[in-house]
Parts: structure tokens; sequence; C-alpha cells
């Protein structure tokens, strides 16, 4: 099972690190801090690379904007130690849902648990 997992290591990158990006941080990368959702993110010791290993599934909208900031070179301190301020009426971040049963679904939408009737729109009937 050991060298499956090796293998699907170092060709799935979609759900975690590969087997390079686990050998590159191992041997470059400098642990900087952890988000909410378990991401990791990494520096060179120069600084200059900064990324992220996801927590599950790579998806970059996991990673809020503090974080998405550092990464991008936008702030040199990290928020693990330069903390963003935030304003009361921010809600917390949250993942792109779509395509996931937890997507916005409007009133109206077929895929909305209790459908209304609308008064706006009818039907197209065949003759």
């Amino acid at each position: 099972m050991g060298i499956l997992n090796t293998l699907l290591r170092s060709l799935i990158w979609w759900d975690g690190s590969t087997l390079n990006t686990q050998l590159f941080t191992w041997r470059k990368g400098v642990k900087v801090g952890e988000d909410a959702q378990g991401n990791v993110f990494y520096r060179t010791a120069d600084g200059k690379k900064r990324w992220v290993i996801y927590n599950g599934e790579a998806e970059a909208t996991r990673v809020d904007a503090d974080w998405h900031g550092w990464l991008h070179h936008t702030f040199e301190e990290p928020p693990s130690k330069a903390p963003l301020p935030h304003k009361p009426w921010e809600k917390p971040h949250l993942e792109n849902l779509t395509g996931t049963p937890l997507a916005y679904a409007p009133a109206g939408s077929i895929r909305n648990a209790a459908p209304k009737e609308r008064s706006d729109y009818e039907a197209w009937k065949p003759e």
C-alpha cells in the first residue's frame, strides 16, 4: 500500500500536496503559520517564494484575504505575526460553494428546497 500512496501523491495535486512539493517544503520551507481551515503556509529562507499546503482539496478560495495578501507579497508580515484589523461588519471568510449542495439558490430556483410560486414568470407550454 505504501508504493500506491507514493504513486498517488506524485500524480494527484488536487488533494493535498504532491511528492515534489513535500520534498521542496522539507528542504527549503520555513513554516510561517496556519489558518482556521488547517492550511499551512510556508516561505523560503530568503522570503522570495511563498506557498500554501492545503488541508484537503486544493481550492484557492479556501485561503482567506489576509493570507492571500501575504502569499502575493501585498503584506510583508504574515497574518500570524501581524494580524490585519477587521471591521465589525465584515463577514467571516467563506470558500466558493458553487457546485456544492450549499451553493446559493435564489427564490424560484429548481434547486431551492421550498420553491415558491413566481408571479413574474409564466412557463412556456408547447401547443
